[in-house]
């Protein structure tokens, strides 16, 4: 299905940024977390790197006031504190982030308060990417803890937190609130620069690393 045949604001959204998904697949970092490889700074600059994009995002979603985002929203969608978990359960172990991708970071944070100001339901855009991404977390998280030797959610809170039911309300919000193209092609514009960061950080965590099979 192309994005022209699609209607709904999430239909949209997945056939025009799904060849955004698969390159990121295929990046050194995605595959040698799956191979049980990725160094465990680079898995902990990953994120380090979203805290920032994350701590930009989530001031700038519970200040907007207009419809579009608030009705969207929802103080249950927060997930800093599990990255601060995270970050915090490796500190005591002395493992810190690599800081390879810190730039990449803060130039989609500098791209999220631009959009707060210019275009505020775009906001939406860069959170369905990175709603998304918890959901996919639920996947690797297995992954995860096997390679770095980790129980119950000690150093994965953040990717633990994927909930599909969670998720099934979240994308039904989204279609409720951007029924057509008028309010949806900001949005569409928005989760394509999220997923263009999004491999710009992945990038920067592959440097160095080989593509596993």
């Amino acid at each position: 299905m192309s994005p022209t045949d699609c209607h709904t604001m999430v239909e949209r959204i997945r056939a025009s940024t799904r060849i955004w998904h698969e390159d990121l697949e295929g990046t050194a970092f995605a595959t040698a977390m799956l191979a049980g490889t990725l160094p465990l700074d680079r898995y902990v600059d990953q994120l380090a790197a979203y805290r920032v994009v994350l701590k930009v995002l989530e001031d700038e979603l519970s200040r907007a006031t207009g419809p579009c985002v608030t009705s969207v929203w929802s103080p249950d969608l927060v997930k800093l504190p599990l990255i601060d978990r995270d970050l915090m359960y490796f500190a005591e172990d002395g493992v810190f982030p690599a800081s390879v991708a810190a730039a990449q970071a803060q130039a989609f944070a500098r791209e999220i308060r631009a959009a707060a100001v210019s275009d505020p339901p775009a906001l939406l855009g860069f959170l369905y990417v990175l709603e998304g991404s918890t959901l996919g977390g639920l996947i690797l998280r297995r992954y995860v803890a096997e390679a770095y030797g980790l129980r119950d959610t000690d150093g994965v809170a953040y990717y633990a937190s994927g909930d599909r039911e969670r998720w099934a309300r979240f994308t039904a919000r989204m279609n409720e609130a951007l029924p057509g193209p008028c309010e949806q092609d900001g949005v569409l514009t928005a989760a394509g620069r999220a997923y263009h960061h999004v491999a710009a950080i992945a990038g920067a965590l592959s440097t160095g690393l080989v593509a596993a099979p």
